[in-house]
């Protein structure tokens, strides 16, 4: 177990610094440390100058990836991409354009991100595993194929739709809960993003859920646990629904990353103060210290959820050893 985990840390490294240079190359290509400097600025005829100022101070001075007028490792350390980057694999996420402290922002914003995403995630899961078991259960019948037309319904709305109709019909004709904003009362201003969340992933994951569950109800454990007289209730929730957690482990790791990242179209239209409306903010601005370390910020999530899903794999399964 000790050695993969080694194994898994050290692969994480490559894929990491990949990242931090496909990042940096795409939004260099696209913008200039100029550009940068005229939209920070926000004058429309900036002096060259005052370019050159704002450059020194922000560190864009430099070279992009290699410094040829350096000696030895100075042309890859003096540059942009080591200044702005390197700091980042020890977690330091330097300062934003406009001077604010980055991690500062990060703890901050966490908070609200949480809030919405993790209700979402667990009582999404729940009533997706059960919607699918409900098909399942009674499969091949009525209400089997009216809930798989559902998901297929749900699946087919875009999800602006829930958004923009949930804020609607709740918020604006029924005044039930804030239209947008989080303030002191918390409650009152993530239920609704929580519900339209779980909401908007029911089509897609209860199918996903519900095809798993019938793979496993047609293998041999199946036929033998039901003709040693199990009821078909306790053969799906004891037999079936352990047996099918390697996959859905599988893709409960996607959602990690935005349990802290948060969702951008959810917190940009309900005005919550998270990391998703962060990146949202920064993408517009043109902020790259804050668009980089939020970009790594998810690929280190991301293959930390990988890590545990592996290691979660030999709970559920006794079969699978990480050696």
């Amino acid at each position: 177990m000790i050695a993969y985990l080694i194994r898994r840390l050290i692969y994480a490294i490559p894929i990491l610094i990949g990242v931090n240079l496909l990042t940096f190359a795409l939004f260099f290509v696209v913008n200039t440390p100029d550009d940068m400097a005229r939209m920070q600025l926000g004058i429309k005829r900036v002096t060259p100058e005052a370019i050159e100022k704002w450059k020194l101070q922000k560190g864009y001075d430099k070279p992009l990836l290699v410094n040829s007028r350096a000696a030895g490792a100075g042309q890859l350390t003096d540059t942009i991409f080591w200044h702005k980057s390197a700091s980042m694999f020890v977690l330091d996420f330097g300062y934003s354009d406009d001077g604010r402290s980055i991690s500062h922002e990060i703890a901050t914003r966490m908070g609200p991100s949480l809030a919405i995403a993790l209700p979402t995630f667990l009582i999404g899961l729940a009533c997706y595993v059960s919607f699918a078991l409900l098909m399942t259960l009674f499969r091949a019948t009525t209400l089997d194929i009216a809930g798989v037309a559902l998901c297929v319904v749900l699946m087919s709305i875009s999800g602006l739709f829930y958004i923009i109709g949930g804020q609607f019909l709740v918020s604006k004709l029924w005044h039930l809960v804030p239209i947008s904003g989080y303030g002191d009362g918390g409650f009152k201003f993530v239920v609704l993003p929580v519900i339209i969340g779980v909401i908007g992933g029911i089509g897609s994951s209860s199918r996903w859920y519900r095809t798993i569950f019938l793979e496993e109800i047609g293998r041999d454990y199946v036929r033998t646990a039901r003709a040693k007289g199990l009821s078909e209730l306790r053969v799906l929730f004891t037999h079936v629904l352990k047996n099918a957690m390697i996959p859905i482990l599988t893709g409960v790791v996607v959602v990690i990353p935005l349990l802290f990242m948060g969702s951008l179209l959810t917190e940009s239209f309900f005005g919550i103060p998270g990391l998703g409306s962060y990146t949202i903010d920064a993408i517009n601005a043109q902020d790259f210290s804050v668009v980089r370390a939020m970009v790594f910020l998810g690929s280190l999530l991301y293959i930390a959820g990988l890590i545990l899903t592996d290691i979660s794999y030999t709970m559920v399964d006794p079969r699978v050893r990480l050696s």
